[in-house]
């Protein structure tokens, strides 16, 4: 799950990026909002964490184009703007919640939550290939009953492998997609962490899922003895 968070006060955002990090997203910030629009615009996000007072452009307006523009990206707004008629505008104007700063990080997870299970586009809750299963919302995979004790980014890793299933992904796609950067020609990390993955899903089980595909990348998928 990606999300992009604009905000510029630099602690808050930093506070973000590790708690939404710690909980299976990849986190892209901006600091300003026309690099913030951009951002919303070129680049598909699950969700989008928005200030209203930015240098640049602020947020209203950050909202307004998007809309306008046929996006329908969720959006929490997340701002020290604390009048009703501020709440009441945020959401007119297409915000899917409006939470006032200061914030309990677990109640903007909550909401992150449920705005994506309710949001345009809702994602399923549950991902199973085969007898392998994700539960999202609590962060929870199991293979045949047995719980899997996955690190956020393992769990971030195979989420991905399971919302494309069948579908080979890049060494490159994975390392943009669960790193949020681009590794080049050193895939080290990446081939560490399916490594890793593997010995977790894969190895106390006779059926494999996670199959390489030469020259590609990876794949998860259920293959017939």
């Amino acid at each position: 799950m990606r999300a992009l968070v604009i905000e510029d006060e630099l602690k808050t955002a930093a506070y973000l990026r590790q708690g939404l990090s710690e909980n299976g997203f990849v986190v892209e910030i901006c600091t300003d909002g026309e690099d913030g629009l951009h951002q919303a615009l070129t680049v598909e996000n699950d969700l989008i964490i928005l200030d209203v007072m930015l240098p640049g452009r602020d947020g209203w307006s950050i909202l307004s184009a998007l809309r306008a523009a046929g996006k329908q990206t969720p959006v929490l707004f997340l701002t020290a703007r604390d009048l009703v008629r501020d709440k009441v505008k945020g959401l007119e104007l297409g915000a899917d919640d409006y939470l006032v700063k200061p914030f309990d990080f677990a109640e903007l997870l909550a909401r992150v939550r449920t705005i994506l299970r309710r949001g345009p586009g809702r994602q399923p809750e549950v991902l199973q290939v085969a007898d392998l299963r994700l539960d999202l919302p609590r962060h929870k995979a199991t293979r045949g009953g047995m719980r899997l004790d996955l690190t956020a980014k393992e769990f971030a890793l195979l989420e991905l492998l399971a919302r494309r299933r069948g579908e080979a992904q890049s060494r490159t796609i994975i390392a943009e997609q669960v790193w949020d950067v681009n590794f080049d020609s050193d895939f080290n990390v990446l081939e560490v962490a399916i490594r890793r993955l593997r010995s977790k899903v894969d190895d106390p089980f006779a059926k494999k899922l996670i199959h390489t595909i030469r020259g590609v990348g990876y794949v998860l998928e259920e293959r017939p003895e």
